[in-house]
């Protein structure tokens, strides 16, 4: 399918109610205005490897709750193939055509910036399963948008300890050409610096970009003690295949972006022993009990094996669900002053989502601000290793 051609479904499926949410009778059900979701991911094009497990996140996230406070979700879902402007145009069309109430997307940062722009300025919040920048989503009234991975900076700041601990003095960086790639390099420059690791190169690639022989050549050349990689999904293997394929020896290191079973696929040998940081969902089973995510992790994966009859192997479905639990809970106190459908829910809404506190989810514990936009804390990360081809918890 061509990244110009846009699809759409419309899902209803019945789902358990999350504890704590209160159905009533059906007669009353049956006359309540539905609650209209609108759903972006890339199921097609060069990101599809993480667009289909966003799209089956959400497939979980309706078979766990589809109705709250008597009110069902209406779930209208796109693709938008992995590319911005049609990410846009999506959006325009689910808030003009279809009035949906919420938007959740996208599978890229570029395509959900693109989204919070339509959503502050269409006044209809936005919840982000892309990192969003902070300023991102800024329209009349304040901020639209809020996101649901953990930002770079957190993330990226354990990465750099495990690096201080191992004794890197020296990095090569490689990552997207874009929004991404910048994050995570900005996030590297503000946390290694300071402790005296050097970055030696900053190199990028496009994400459909095939190879990333030039950039290597030139990170081999600095002699760095270790590489850091700012990609994600299937393309974040490729830094890994070309260093590994040239005698590069030294650790290489990557982000929850990677969290991804396409990434072991295509990266096989050259990927074993990266050190990645992650949600805690990834390792739920692995978990002690005392750590406040893990029951919710592992709510999450019976649900996408119920939805969509395969396993969950992977950190991105996990932010769908968790978007999801995030809107439910503000969905439910906004529902107490205003119907669903209206421009004043909608407002409503929103003002909820930044007032939402302490809502467990699978990657963690979210609290929002309209100062904060990111939600999480300490809490939402581990320290994984990929041994034989699965992730393992580091102490």
């Amino acid at each position: 399918m061509s990244r110009q051609m846009i699809s759409r479904r419309k899902i209803l499926i019945g789902g358990a109610a999350l504890s704590g949410f209160v159905a009533a009778p059906a007669i009353l059900r049956a006359q309540s205005a539905p609650i209209s979701v609108g759903f972006v991911t890339g199921q097609t094009g060069p990101g599809a490897s993480i667009g289909i497990p966003y799209s089956r996140g959400i497939a979980a996230a309706m078979a766990y709750l589809d109705t709250i406070e008597g009110h069902k979700i209406r779930l209208v879902q796109m693709d938008d193939g992995g590319d911005p402007s049609a990410s846009t145009r999506n959006a325009r069309k689910l808030v003009e055509e279809e009035k949906v109430d919420l938007l959740i997307g996208t599978s890229g940062l570029p395509g959900s910036v693109a989204m919070a722009a339509v959503a502050g300025e269409q006044k209809v919040p936005f919840v982000s399963i892309s990192p969003l920048p902070p300023t991102a989503g800024k329209g009349d009234g304040g901020f639209w948008a809020i996101s649901i991975p953990q930002p770079p900076p957190l993330m990226v700041a354990a990465v750099v300890a495990q690096m201080q601990k191992a004794g890197i003095k020296s990095l090569g960086y490689i990552g997207f050409s874009d929004a991404w790639g910048d994050l995570v390099f900005n996030a590297l420059s503000k946390t290694a610096a300071p402790i005296g690791i050097k970055i030696l190169t900053d190199e990028r690639y496009a994400r459909p970009d095939t190879t990333v022989t030039a950039q290597t050549l030139k990170i081999m050349a600095a002699q760095p003690d270790a590489v850091m990689t700012g990609g994600s999904g299937t393309p974040g293997a490729l830094p890994f295949l070309a260093l590994r394929e040239r005698g590069f020896r030294g650790p290489i290191y990557g982000t929850h972006a990677l969290i991804n079973p396409d990434f072991i696929r295509v990266g096989g040998a050259a990927v074993e022993g990266v050190l990645a940081p992650t949600g805690p969902v990834i390792v739920a089973e692995q978990l002690p009990d005392s750590n406040p995510v893990k029951k919710v992790g592992l709510e999450f994966r019976a649900a996408h094996l119920k939805a969509n009859n395969v396993a969950s192997t992977d950190a991105f479905s996990a932010y769908s669900f968790d978007g999801w639990l995030v809107f439910a809970a503000a969905a439910k106190r906004a529902l107490a002053s205003t119907p669903p459908g209206t421009p004043a829910f909608r407002a409503a809404l929103r003002d909820e989502l930044y007032r939402t506190k302490d809502v467990v989810g699978s990657h963690g514990v979210y609290n929002y601000t309209q100062n904060d936009n990111s939600g999480v804390d300490e809490r939402a990360r581990v320290i994984v290793t990929l041994e034989k081809g699965a992730w393992k918890l580091l102490a």
